[in-house]
């Protein structure tokens, strides 16, 4: 069966959390993305993930070299801000019928 949501749309952001730290020769594995490492021993990847199968790649890669997965959180897909525009407030008003 074929699903249409949103978790399957294409740009969407990932940060990766992992237990360990990866050595930045690894960033070259993971194109487009991120990688800092923190000082409570975790290494974050971050970055757009062009579809479904590029993440389970970048997932299968993480396990293959062997460190735990901590978390991975999906964000936003990256789309060009434009300002709102404002709505104007109506213009006509209403009066209660007023009594004899």
């Amino acid at each position: 069966m074929h699903r249409d949501t949103a978790d399957q749309r294409d740009g969407a952001r990932y940060a990766i959390r992992v237990q360990g730290h990866l050595d930045s020769r690894w960033a070259v594995r993971f194109e487009g993305m991120t990688l800092t490492t923190d000082t409570d021993g975790t290494s974050l990847l971050e970055g757009a993930v062009v579809d479904q199968s590029a993440l389970h790649g970048h997932l299968s890669t993480l396990r293959d070299i062997g460190l735990p997965l901590v978390s991975v959180t999906r964000g936003e897909p990256h789309t060009p801000t434009t300002p709102a525009t404002p709505v104007d407030p109506p213009t006509s008003t209403t009066t209660a019928p007023q009594g004899d």
